[in-house]
């Protein structure tokens, strides 16, 4: 990518059009500040209202979002996931006002970046740093006087910039690379490039796209590990989108999960991983793997293993306790929050005396099940 380009992509122009918008939205001024007070004295750094975002193609309109509410509080690592064409980064983008919601509001800091000025808007987008699945490095600069870029670009002196980013790499883990180049990168070290130069404005918010889907499951795990402890060093509020339920598993506090345009459900995600309500969401917990389970003919649970019991032989106690044989379709064990969980689909026996007999002993153990179809 060259210079020139990537000057182009990184400085976005504020779109016309919104002024019909901001006419109509004077009229409610006091609704304005009362969804500004609340986003701050409940710690909402963002507040998505009533958002929806249609596209007008040659075929008609398509509606990439609708009618989402989500809150965001400020220093939680937030997950927004769902597969392919549900809408996730047509949203993160909708987020930092590089596509302009058609509907709703998105409010930052309590204010609304639909009644914000266009300096304003710039403004607010320094203070959100983005890092995309491409890397978007500039080839022709070393490591150093790429995170340097945007500083140059908001006029920061160059002795200022230049210790901001050797600050920044050495975060990363780069400093002794810095005079290195893209070329002489591995992926998972050009990502760390991208996150230092995402980092370089001071942003309070960093969004995410894919930002793991290129690389392998170790340096993914790598990646993840630095964006944690960037939250929790630097107090930064990280918004990550992901296909990838391992992903959200691995690192976020909260989760919505998006299908077909809508938010189909959020929430911590420990209480996502232990009851989802929703179809999609049990489909994204099996796992990618695991998706076109058969679950049409006979009855399943889907059981729920934490801390200590994901190690116990709960399956075995519970056919020797009972004296009926259970079908075990799929199970794994997996990190939630720091915590040991597994997770088990079983079919239950055709006799629903039997059936009721294994539900009662997971109840009397303590264990959470649901039955999935």
């Amino acid at each position: 990518m060259t210079e020139k380009s990537s000057h182009f992509k990184l400085i976005q122009v504020f779109p016309e059009g919104q002024g019909e918008a901001e006419k109509v939205a004077r009229l409610w001024p006091r609704r304005r500040v009362a969804e500004g007070r609340k986003s701050v004295e409940e710690g909402y750094i963002i507040r998505l209202i009533n958002m929806g975002k249609t596209f007008r193609t040659d075929s008609g309109e398509l509606v990439a979002l609708d009618d989402i509410n989500l809150d965001i509080r400020e220093g939680a690592v937030q997950g927004i996931i769902g597969l392919s064409g549900a809408g996730k980064s047509t949203l993160v983008r909708c987020i930092n006002y590089l596509e302009i919601p058609t509907s709703g509001k998105v409010l930052f800091e309590g204010r609304s970046l639909g009644e914000m000025s266009r300096k304003e808007v710039r403004e607010a987008r320094r203070r959100m740093g983005m890092i995309f699945q491409q890397f978007n490095l500039l080839e022709q600069r070393n490591l150093l006087r790429n995170v340097t870029f945007p500083l140059e670009i908001a006029g920061v002196p160059k002795r200022e910039a230049k210790e901001r980013a050797e600050e920044l790499l050495q975060l990363v883990g780069l400093s002794e690379r810095s005079g290195n180049y893209p070329s002489q990168l591995s992926g998972g070290q050009k990502q760390r490039v991208a996150i230092a130069r995402a980092l370089a404005t001071r942003p309070k918010v960093l969004l995410c796209d894919e930002a793991t889907s290129a690389l392998d499951p170790k340096t993914t795990e790598q990646i993840l590990s630095l964006l944690r402890r960037i939250n929790e060093e630097l107090k930064v509020t990280i918004i990550v989108i992901t296909h990838q339920m391992s992903v959200i598993e691995a690192i976020c506090d909260e989760v919505a999960i998006i299908d077909h345009s809508h938010i189909a459900e959020s929430g911590p995600v420990s209480e996502i991983f232990h009851a989802p309500r929703t179809e999609i969401g049990r489909r994204l917990i099996l796992g990618e793997g695991n998706r076109n389970l058969d679950f049409a003919n006979g009855r399943k649970l889907r059981i729920v293993f934490d801390g200590r019991k994901a190690r116990e032989p709960v399956i075995s106690d519970l056919v020797l306790s009972c004296k009926i044989p259970v079908n075990i379709l799929f199970a794994n064990t997996r990190q939630v929050e720091d915590e040991a969980v597994g997770q088990m689909i079983v079919e239950l026996p055709d006799s629903g005396e039997e059936a009721e007999k294994v539900c009662a002993y997971l109840r009397s153990k303590g264990i959470p099940f649901e039955e999935v179809k």
